[in-house]
């Protein structure tokens, strides 16, 4: 038996040396399996012919008893914490070492890394067995190829570098027309170089940027970094967000999938993110990492967005004279708002009032009831029923619902305004109306409590 687990010791070993060594090139793959040996490969130790295949049906001969579920020890599912798994090379690994005696080890002759290296030869043979791999090392093996491609990806951009903002132009001169503006930090893609004239597409944009005013290529990787907001998108049904990185570290909160958090850390195998409760850790073998940038803005599209926010601001002074007259003859409810002082249509008003009448009912994780408790996006979903509209029961779905509104301050009673793993009701005057958490319940808050992702308009 002893055999045997110095046997799997060391093909373990072997896998993970043969992994650690990957040389990852600037076109890397973007799945595993591309790394991974190709069919009909298997690893065989050369010193005494034993394959990791040889040594699983050794194994499966002696098995008895149920192997845990693959979800114990992790933070997917339902969140059970446990042991690893010992069908994993880890735990094979952790059990061989919790086997072996003291007086065995203290006998065993010390080896550096490179003698180890030449002991394990890998040898191709006519079979993989991918399931002996430790499943650790499979998702490191993919999340380092993530990494590489998408850095790799921001060699491709063209950044804004400048105080204000760049023009975008029809042709490569400044005698072209200027057909948008790039702002400062704001990216586009690179389609190619014309006597130091960058032609780029971003956002509806396609033109041409000065150079002198753009960084793109090698200088764009780590810029891109720092000017992109960095979005964890959670891929397991229900994720714990843990106060510290850790799977014995306490839960401050649920994250459900696909719900999008902002990063604000990035620690390798856990990432710290914000969420209503506050912030905390999630592991990332459990989300999957982007980065999201502002991009350009055409000519159409400002001289829109100026005649909106200019009739917008006429109509809040408007509505904000009219609200003084009311306010001088009556007083709002406890629970009201003067949310008239924001503009906007009267279905977007009535969305507001009505999410009001709730304030003080629970929050509940999962549920939709206005009454009976409901979480930020039942909270909202469950609102806009009420009007014939319906609505994901998803934060982040929600950032693709309806209208996109530039900017907090255009937003109108009614819109959504989108939080990392949060979304809430605009009620106007810079308020909004949420399921918060499990110990506040439905409030009124500030909508500026929080950095907004987005801010969406239904009517």
């Amino acid at each position: 038996m002893r055999q045997k687990n110095v046997k799997v010791v060391m093909c373990a070993v072997t896998a993970v040396l043969t992994f650690s060594s990957i040389d990852i090139s600037a076109k890397a793959a973007t799945n595993v399996a591309s790394v991974l040996p190709s069919a009909g490969v298997d690893y065989t130790l050369a010193s005494n012919g034993t394959s990791l295949k040889n040594i699983q049906d050794e194994s499966d001969t002696e098995k008895t008893g149920s192997v845990p579920s693959a979800g114990a020890g992790t933070d997917q599912g339902t969140g059970q914490d446990g042991s690893v798994p010992n069908n994993t090379a880890a735990g094979v690994l952790n059990e061989v070492m919790n086997n072996m005696g003291t007086e065995e080890a203290s006998q065993a002759e010390p080896q550096t890394l490179e003698e180890t290296k030449e002991d394990l030869v890998i040898e191709e043979t006519n079979e993989v067995d991918i399931s002996l791999l430790d499943e650790k090392i499979l998702r490191d093996v993919q999340k380092k190829l993530d990494r590489k491609d998408e850095e790799e990806g921001f060699k491709s951009l063209v950044i804004a570098k400048v105080n204000d903002y760049v023009n975008v132009r029809s042709i490569p001169s400044e005698e072209g027309e200027i057909i948008g503006k790039l702002y400062d930090k704001s990216v586009g893609t690179f389609i190619s170089e014309v006597d130091g004239w960058y032609e780029i597409k971003s956002g509806s944009v396609t033109g041409y940027v000065k150079g002198e005013y753009c960084v793109t290529g090698e200088s764009a990787v780590e810029l891109a970094k720092s000017v992109g907001t960095r979005i964890a998108t959670v891929t397991t049904t229900t994720l714990k967000v843990r106060q510290e990185p850790g799977l014995d570290k306490s839960v401050i909160g649920w994250v459900p999938i696909e719900d999008q958090l902002i990063v604000t850390e990035d620690l390798g195998d856990w990432v710290k993110v914000n969420i209503e409760e506050g912030d905390g850790y999630v592991s990332t073998d459990y989300v999957s990492l982007t980065t999201e940038f502002v991009q350009a803005e055409s000519k159409a599209e400002e001289e829109a967005r100026l005649a909106k926010e200019e009739a917008e601001r006429k109509a809040a002074q408007a509505a904000a004279r009219k609200a003084a007259e009311r306010s001088s003859s009556s007083k709002s409810s406890s629970n009201q708002v003067m949310y008239a002082s924001g503009g906007g249509s009267e279905m977007g008003r009535a969305v507001a009032d009505y999410a009001l009448q709730f304030v003080g009912n629970p929050y509940v994780y999962g549920g939709t009831s206005l009454t009976n408790g409901a979480d930020c996006s039942g909270f909202v979903m469950s609102v806009y029923k009420n009007f014939g509209v319906s609505l994901p029961h998803s934060s982040a779905a929600d950032r693709s619902v309806g209208a996109a509104v530039n900017g907090l301050e255009n937003a109108q009673p009614g819109d959504l305004v989108c939080y990392s793993g949060h979304v809430a009701l605009y009620i106007g005057n810079g308020q909004i109306v949420h399921a918060s958490t499990s110990k506040t319940g439905i409030i009124v808050s500030s909508a500026t409590y929080r950095t907004p992702l987005s801010v969406r308009r239904i009517f």
